[in-house]
């Protein structure tokens, strides 16, 4: 967990409120329980949306699939996407800030 002025920023967690509304973790343990659930859950909705992926594409590959099936791959890749799309905010704000000089002059 990335610190910010001697406090620990909050983590996205991988699932929202009963509200809807995005769901933070403020821990000095990334190993603690429900760090730890996070990161299993994160886990499960990408290998879920790798797997939603392959029989979607099926459905979609079939000019003859019927408006329904078409419609509930279509349901269930926009699930997935909002998944995998909140894992990725997740991620992305646990790392570390760009090292400046690095920014500067970047390597050839």
């Amino acid at each position: 967990m990335e610190r910010v002025n001697g406090a620990t920023s909050p983590r996205l967690l991988p699932w929202p409120s009963p509200g809807g509304k995005p769901c933070y973790l403020v821990t000095d343990n990334d190993g603690s329980y429900l760090s730890r659930l996070a990161d299993d859950l994160e886990a499960v909705q990408l290998a879920m949306g790798a797997d939603i992926l392959g029989l979607a594409r099926k459905v979609l590959d079939d000019p003859a699939s019927p408006y329904t099936e078409v419609r509930y791959a279509g349901l269930r890749l926009a699930e997935c996407l909002t998944d995998a799309l909140r894992v990725a905010e997740s991620r992305g704000m646990r790392l570390p800030p760009p090292d400046a000089s690095r920014v500067a002059n970047p390597a050839p």
